[in-house]
């Protein structure tokens, strides 16, 4: 039997991990995290988004005389090399308005050449590796960098910058005078500013796409709930009618004389399939109501009881007027889904007048010209304060509620406030049969 073979030495795991951990970073310093957009290119407003190119061409105009005039009078070097090195260094800032990585990529080089060049330069007193000019654009470019990159590509920003001044001073330790160590130490300060900068960024982003995924939920949620109360409102009109079918199937062979055997077959098994259906229904119900849900007993309203519901809505402080056409509110004149929509329609305007604008004169008008129903609630400017628009109404979903009741009977709804800052719910209910409209 052979023996499992040892496990690595812990120098070898140790080696092994910072290996991995150097490709991880040399892979996120050498590709960026983001598509090249510019930063600033969702903002509202024009001046917004063209803000960090104003910026970026300030400060190539700022950098570009400044640092060939330092090279020149401070390092010695001559005037050619001079503004080659200047726009290596300062002309590749145009890019850190959308692609701050890629900018680094020629202005950290750029830096080093630029200070092996300046290295001779008479000016003992004068910063090196890094000159002022350099050091202050350099901190600029990493600011952009960090609103950009993620965490890892700034750590290997970070530990690159340190390494490339470590090098360049453990090489020319006489000329050194400590700015490594400085922008080290700045560096390290911007990098994580603008991190925290930018993290707190995408944690407000995120948390507005999670609010209105959450909205949207609701939305539908309402729209769903609003759907199975129908739903649920129909079964007693549809069972109703089923009713009526099944009892007039079984009398039929008793109030109609010599009938055949085929035509008693007939009814009943009219009679069999609509209490069928019926038991179907029943089952459905039982499927709509949720579970903490109880029936209603109450047979469903109409426009029969329209006016105790302006005179409730009158005792809750709205002063409301009812117009009804003469014969409507008479039980059998309208389909039973268009008299109970329309009562529900008046009920839920009215709630919404009650809850977003107490006080405020309202008038209901309910009219028929033989096609169409056509049902209007305005009120007035309200009285006291008010809360904003909501679409929810008493027992049920307000505008929601309505543009299901309406599309349900194949109508149309427009809603909307009027100038004097009151609002006007109008509806328009096909008398007829006609197909509900698509959701």
């Amino acid at each position: 039997m052979t023996e499992p073979p040892a496990p690595p030495p812990p120098v070898d795991g140790l080696l092994a991990a910072g290996r991995r951990n150097a490709r991880v970073l040399a892979h996120a310093v050498s590709h960026p995290s983001h598509a090249p957009t510019p930063l600033f290119a969702d903002a509202p407003k024009r001046w917004q988004r063209l803000l960090p190119y104003a910026v970026v061409v300030g400060l190539v105009a700022v950098f570009l005389p400044v640092t060939h005039a330092v090279l020149t009078n401070d390092y010695g070097v001559s005037g050619g090399l001079a503004g080659a090195i200047a726009v290596a260094q300062t002309v590749p800032l145009l890019m850190i308005a959308h692609r701050p990585l890629q900018a680094w990529w020629i202005i950290l080089p750029a830096d080093v050449a630029g200070g092996l060049f300046a290295v001779n330069g008479p000016g003992t007193q004068a910063p090196w590796p890094w000159t002022p000019p350099v050091m202050v654009a350099y901190l600029f470019l990493l600011f952009a960098l960090a609103l950009r990159e993620t965490r890892r590509t700034l750590v290997g920003v970070w530990l690159v910058t340190g390494a490339a001044g470590l090098v360049l001073g453990r090489f020319f330790s006489e000329e050194s005078g400590g700015t490594h160590a400085l922008l080290v130490v700045l560096s390290a300060v911007v990098l994580v500013i603008g991190g925290a900068l930018r993290e707190r960024g995408e944690a407000q982003r995120r948390l507005v796409e999670q609010e209105t995924i959450s909205e949207e939920e609701r939305s539908r949620r309402t729209l769903l709930e609003e759907r199975t109360r129908i739903a649920r409102e129909l079964h007693d009109v549809v069972a109703h009618h089923m009713s009526v079918i099944t009892v007039q199937a079984d009398s039929a062979p008793y109030r109609v004389e010599g009938l055949l055997p085929q035509a008693r077959e007939e009814f009943a098994s009219i009679a069999a399939s609509a209490r069928e259906s019926l038991t179907e229904m029943r089952r459905l119900l039982s499927v709509l109501r949720s579970e903490d849900a109880t029936g209603e007993r109450a047979p469903q309203p109409g426009l029969d009881r329209l006016q105790q519901l302006v005179e409730a809505t009158v005792r809750a402080g709205v002063p409301a007027e009812l117009s009804l056409t003469s014969g409507l509110a008479e039980p059998g004149r309208l389909p039973q889904t268009v008299d109970l929509s329309a009562y529900r329609i008046v009920q839920e305007a009215l709630a919404n007048v009650v809850r977003h604008a107490p006080g405020a004169t309202t008038r209901v008008s309910v009219s028929c010209d033989g096609a169409d129903l056509t049902v209007l609630v305005v009120n007035g400017p309200p009285c006291g304060p008010t809360s904003p628009v909501e679409a929810s109404g008493a027992g049920g979903h307000g505008l929601v509620g309505m543009r299901e009741r309406v599309r349900l009977t194949g109508g149309t709804l427009d809603t909307g406030p009027l100038p004097d800052g009151g609002f006007r719910v109008a509806a328009r209910l096909p008398l007829g049969t006609k197909e509900p409209a698509s959701p």
